[in-house]
């Protein structure tokens, strides 16, 4: 065997591998190539996580108020105290008021070190219904001292419980939604490509009258017709289906654009000349080939769904307290006085347009990945 040889034998062992491979593993090797992709998807499921086991993550009740604790400012996490390495603590919070203009400020105490705990038996909950609980994935001991990372609002509730808690509603809102008009989009945009003629006339002229529809108004009627005493639970899939049912027009439109550039490939011709039914030919062979596109259009219809509740809630037209959405979350920054005096409640803001960034990232990774005609 000669050196030449020696050396092009990994060579050649990795193309084996990648003649050998499956889609979904050429998909895997292209997608994890992006890095704000892969990224991405780390931070989105970890957010996904934090947001399903909330209760745990969160360190406080998101409806439990303090009234000693108003608008106090973000806790600071230090390691390190008068040059020692103490581990993760935060300093205590005085409460005082200016004698002048009698506005509450707060003031850290650098004599007492507060420990933050981890697994901290707190304040008790119920996971998911089967079981309840006392541990919280972090905490401070005593109830005079709280941890918060990012400040409390007026009514002294901890942000970023409230922020966690937003997460899971703003996120399955925005999954949820996304399911719904993914069956619609794809479905109705497939048969509306693939058969054409008055099949096709139609379901574009209700594309064209969903898509006409000011939704500014039609979310104000909506809401002056809801009964204020109905289900906060009802309201969400009452909202998060409505969204659906305006947003799947897209996805449909996407669908049908493809399925008319590949109805007339010679693939699907020979499939239909092989006899194969027309649900095999749209599902076993025209949606395959455009999975690049179908995903693109999934991860841009994701952050469109919760940019929509999130909207919808902050102008009063969506969900309402006692739900805890990010939508909800951004009221109590609608006037210049909170944001001046609290900026961090300007933090569930934030949370939208990194979760936004996050989702098209992610997007574009999986739709050059997916690409048939990648490198």
């Amino acid at each position: 065997m000669t050196e030449q040889s020696i050396a092009d034998e990994p060579i050649n062992k990795r193309k084996e591998e990648l003649y050998s491979a499956r889609p979904w593993q050429l998909i895997w090797r292209r997608f994890r190539k992006h890095v704000l992709a892969v990224v991405s998807m780390w931070f989105l499921i970890l957010l996904g996580v934090s947001a399903l086991f909330a209760e745990f993550v969160a360190p406080y009740d998101p409806v439990t108020f303090e009234r000693l604790r108003t608008l106090a400012p973000p806790t600071g996490v230090h390691l390190f105290h008068e040059g020692q390495f103490v581990g993760p603590f935060v300093y205590a919070l005085e409460r005082t008021r200016d004698a002048e203009t009698t506005r509450v400020t707060y003031v850290h105490d650098t004599e007492e070190v507060l420990p933050i705990r981890f697994f901290f038996a707190g304040d008790a909950y119920s996971m998911f219904g089967l079981f309840t609980t006392e541990i919280h994935l972090f905490g401070v001991e005593g109830r005079r001292q709280q941890v918060n990372l990012l400040g409390t609002d007026d009514l002294g509730r901890d942000v970023f419980s409230r922020l966690i808690h937003g997460a899971r509603v703003s996120l399955s809102a925005g999954l949820v939604g996304v399911a719904f008009a993914f069956v619609l989009g794809l479905a109705l945009g497939s048969i509306s490509g693939y058969f054409g003629g008055w099949i096709d006339s139609s379901i574009q002229r209700l594309m064209e009258f969903i898509r006409s529809i000011p939704t500014i108004p039609l979310w104000m009627g909506l809401a002056a017709a809801l009964p204020i005493a109905w289900d906060p639970i009802f309201v969400y899939v009452l909202i998060t289906f409505i969204l659906a049912l305006i947003g799947w027009t897209y996805l449909a439109r996407v669908v049908r654009g493809q399925f008319l550039a590949i109805r007339n490939e010679d693939y699907v011709l020979a499939a239909r000349l092989a006899g194969a039914s027309e649900y095999r030919i749209i599902t076993k062979h025209m949606l395959p080939s455009m999975t690049s596109y179908i995903i693109a259009a999934l991860t841009l219809a994701v952050p469109e769904m919760i940019l929509g509740e999130t909207a919808l809630s902050f102008l009063g037209l969506g969900l309402r307290p006692p739900v805890v959405s990010w939508g909800v979350l951004l009221q109590d920054a609608q006037n210049l006085r909170s944001i001046s005096l609290a900026p961090w409640l300007l933090s569930p803001g934030v949370a939208v347009v990194v979760t936004v960034l996050a989702f098209n990232f992610l997007g574009d990774g999986l739709r050059d990945a997916a690409d048939p005609y990648g490198q």
